[in-house]
Formats: structure tokens, C-alpha cells, sequence
């Protein structure tokens, strides 16, 4: 099975929206997660969608999954206190639905609607060639890493610097193996999949995406994707045709 596992447990305190978390804010009339989750319900080879979600908030969600008529969603858990915990709560859930089938998960975040339906198969066949698939965004500036002082300590090739971003997929087992150790090892707060698996070791293949898939944090991303998606709608000049 092909299994997406959408963590959407934060608040987004960054974003300074009054009443609901980011994903719930709506773009021509649509919650950014409902964005997210269409490329998934639209791929032939996803056979399902387990989402991770703020506890209170999952009662708002099941009504626009069902008025939207997103029908691969098959189950919705509460999210935890931090990204690691709810990606957590996404994979049992997984490996619920899974049973003993070897399976393929896609791990997204809720707030990263800029995706398409290649990428996902590009996910799918990175992780059945190579184990993995850590979508990446082409670096277009120089990185430099610093010090606690500033002082730049090393300038990496750009042709060789990749942002990673999101799908990060994984076989099921195999993450879900990776977490289990983690939460035995006390680590509880690692900000996302890639950094969890390379901690303990794991080879990983990255993929380059959408130079546009970017993760709505703060006003600015809500502006830029708001404009993405226009330019899309006009001209469609961005990223892959599904």
C-alpha cells in the first residue's frame, strides 16, 4: 500500500490568525489543507490518507473532508505536542490500515499545498529504487554555515545544496521502527523525518520537487501562495502538469 500521513497538529502561532490554525484558512474558498490533500485523493497510486490533526479541531475537519469529498482520508488522529509525536500518531495509525503489507508512506506537512501528483509517484518509485525519497527544493542563493559567533565556517557547493522539504516517504516499517527508537532514546522534539532517520543512521535519496512547494508558516507564505496559485490558474507556468 501507498499511504499519505499528513501531520496538521500545530496552531501556527506565526501566522497571527485570529481564530483557527493555518491549515483551516481559506484561499479562493478553500482551507489550505483541503489543497493538500487533493493531489493525494487525485494519484492513482495512493491507496490512503491518515491525517494528524489538532484535537479540537477534528470535528471541523471531518465535515470539510466529507463536503469536499475527499474520500481516501481513512482515519484522523489527534495530533502531539510536537511535530515528531504527531508524525508518530500518523504512523500507527498507519500501520493500522496497513496491516503485514509491505507499505510506502508519504509524510507531508498540512501546511504544504503546493504539490502535484507526479511528485507523489516520484516519491513512491525513489523509496522502491532507493528506500527513500526526501523532496528537495534547487538552492537559487549561496549557503553559508556559521558559528554560534557568525563567523562563517564553511560555504557549500550550491550545484551540491539541496532544501529539504516535503514529501519526505519512507517504508512504513522502517520509519516507524525509527520513531520507536527515537521515543526510547528520549528524543521527542526532531523537527522532521530526514533529520530523525540520518540521526540513527539511515542512507536517504533525495528528489528535486517544485521549486514552489513551500510550507505556509506566516503571512508572507499565505501571500505567496495566494499568488502561485494565481499564476497557476492563468498561465500555468509553475512546477509539473499533473
Amino acid at each position: 500500500m501507498n499511504i499519505g500521513v499528513i501531520f496538521a497538529g500545530g496552531v501556527g502561532s506565526r501566522m497571527h490568525s485570529k481564530d483557527k490554525p493555518k491549515q483551516f484558512l481559506k484561499l479562493y474558498n478553500k482551507p489550505i489543507i483541503l489543497h493538500t490533500l487533493e493531489p493525494f485523493e487525485l494519484n492513482n497510486e495512493i491507496d490512503a490518507v491518515v491525517i494528524a490533526c489538532v484535537e479540537d479541531w477534528i470535528p471541523y475537519l471531518e465535515k470539510l473532508i466529507y463536503k469536499f469529498r475527499i474520500e481516501k482520508v481513512k482515519k484522523i488522529v489527534h495530533g502531539g505536542p510536537t511535530v515528531q509525536l504527531s508524525i508518530y500518531e500518523g504512523l500507527k495509525a498507519a500501520k493500522k490500515i496497513a496491516g503485514d503489507e509491505p507499505s510506502i508512506v508519504l509524510i507531508h506537512d498540512g501546511v504544504r499545498p503546493l504539490i502535484n501528483t507526479r511528485l507523489l509517484s516520484d516519491n513512491i518509485d525513489s523509496v522502491k529504487k532507493y528506500g527513500s525519497a526526501i523532496t528537495a527544493g534547487v538552492v537559487k542563493e549561496t549557503i553559508v554555515v556559521v558559528d554560534e559567533d557568525l563567523n562563517i565556517e564553511q560555504v557549500p557547493s550550491r550545484k551540491h545544496s539541496r532544501m529539504a522539504k516535503a514529501p519526505q516517504s519512507f517504508w512504513l516499517d522502517e520509519i516507524l521502527a525509527v520513531h520507536e527508537k527515537a521515543l526510547e532514546d528520549g528524543e521527542r522534539n526532531t523537527i522532521d523525518s530526514c533529520t530523525l532517520m540520518k540521526q540513527y543512521g539511515k542512507k536517504l535519496h533525495m528528489i528535486d520537487g517544485p521549486y514552489e512547494n513551500i510550507k505556509i508558516t506566516t503571512p508572507d507564505d499565505f501571500y505567496t501562495m495566494r499568488a502561485i496559485l494565481e499564476a497557476k490558474e492563468n498561465s500555468q507556468i509553475y512546477g509539473y502538469d499533473d
